[in-house]
């Protein structure tokens, strides 16, 4: 228990306890040296904090596959296509294997437009078509970076029209989102318009035999579920021209469920691989089939998990201290060591310099108000 019967008050000495010792004022001494490299550390500690803190929040990444058992989630499809024929030429459908009726998935619009892009479209469509096709050459070398940073320029739309040509349109532009069921499934676009059946659905192209068939057709965006960095969507910015009436054009896609759990993004989206065919119809060659695009897609057995792999905060906390107490302790050992080299370097070059000092040093013991040196001395130097 504390006592004190002195004149000053109880809270006024509790005060003056200090617990921790100090180094008194006058065996401190302050130097440029040391001022400069204590701002140096200073400088280095941030900096290094900084780094680590951004370690950490931007951890690995790791992929990891479990099978797929979600069987009830809904498969969301976005497509925008331009076909090189009339709107009132083609017909746009998809079918499923639970032959479900089509008006249940949505509807795509339809939008009479000329396949002939402007020069302002024309540079934006091959802009997307290739910074695509080098992020599908380049994917192994920069995947880290797209997860984390993102490749939404690929996504770019294409600009409106401004000026319209003085003819007829002779395209069409199918474009809108499908809510599909999680099986395979057929999105096609074919001559004449579809008339359902309870059971599915037929093309009515014998009425467009007469008609001209061009199947050219420009892929701005084809991709399922929500955008995620790090995906890549091969079919995007794809353009296939011909000149042959009768072409059957197939893409076969696989689509893998991929859940992404980052410290910056929470999505359930999809991704997907495609190997696609072309080749004219002909049965009098043997080449049977009808004329179209047909994208037939599947699902995959498996899921793919992205998330990022952390350290422990402990050991965060732990590794953050001993880089700075590291950093703190050099830097001490730094300043001593270019204090001494200084030293010895005025002892080499001016000893008359210490000799001043020795002389004022006796002076100042001799007399301890005496506060003016030799202004011929160096105040730093007096002070070492």
């Amino acid at each position: 228990m504390l006592r004190y019967r002195g004149k000053k008050k109880v809270i006024d000495k509790v005060k003056e306890l200090d617990a921790f010792p100090k180094v008194p004022e006058e065996y401190v001494d302050s130097t440029p040296v040391g001022g400069t490299f204590s701002i140096m550390t200073f400088l280095i500690i941030m900096w290094l904090i900084y780094c680590e803190v951004a370690y950490y929040l931007d951890s690995n990444l790791v992929f990891k596959f479990r099978p797929d058992t979600d069987m009830d989630e809904k498969l969301r499809i976005n497509i925008d296509v331009t076909v090189a024929m009339p709107c009132s030429s083609i017909g746009a459908d998809i079918l499923d294997s639970t032959s479900q009726s089509v008006f249940g998935f949505g509807e795509l619009q339809e939008e009479d437009t000329w396949f002939e892009l402007t020069q302002e479209q024309q540079d934006a469509f091959d802009a997307v078509k290739y910074i695509n096709s080098y992020l599908r050459e380049e994917y192994h070398s920069i995947w880290q970076l797209m997860w984390k940073k993102g490749h939404g320029s690929v996504r770019a739309t294409i600009p409106p029209r401004k000026t319209k040509p003085n003819r007829r349109p002779d395209a069409c532009r199918l474009h809108g989102v499908l809510t599909l069921n999680k099986v395979a499934g057929n999105f096609h676009i074919t001559a004449g318009k579809s008339l359902h059946l309870p059971r599915g659905h037929i093309h009515l192209n014998m009425l467009f035999d007469d008609t001209q068939q061009n199947f050219s057709h420009r892929i701005h965006r084809l991709s399922f579920g929500s955008p995620a960095n790090g995906i890549i969507y091969p079919l995007e910015g794809d353009e296939k021209i011909t000149k042959d009436e009768n072409m059957l054009y197939q893409y076969f896609i696989e689509v893998v469920p991929t859940d992404v759990d980052t410290t910056f993004e929470s999505i359930k989206t999809f991704q997907y691989s495609v190997k696609e065919l072309e080749r004219p119809i002909s049965h009098l060659k043997g080449s049977h089939g009808v004329p179209g695009i047909f994208f037939k897609y599947d699902m995959a057995a498996l899921k793919i998990e992205v998330f990022q792999e952390k350290e422990s905060l402990i050991k965060f906390t732990l590794r953050l201290f001993a880089i700075i107490g590291g950093i703190y302790v050099i830097g001490g050992y730094m300043n001593s060591i270019v204090l001494a080299l200084r030293l010895s370097l005025v002892k080499t070059i001016a000893p008359h310099v210490i000799e001043q000092k020795k002389h004022i040093d006796v002076r100042l013991a001799q007399n301890p108000l005496l506060v003016t040196p030799d202004l011929s001395v160096p105040v730093d130097l007096i002070k070492q």
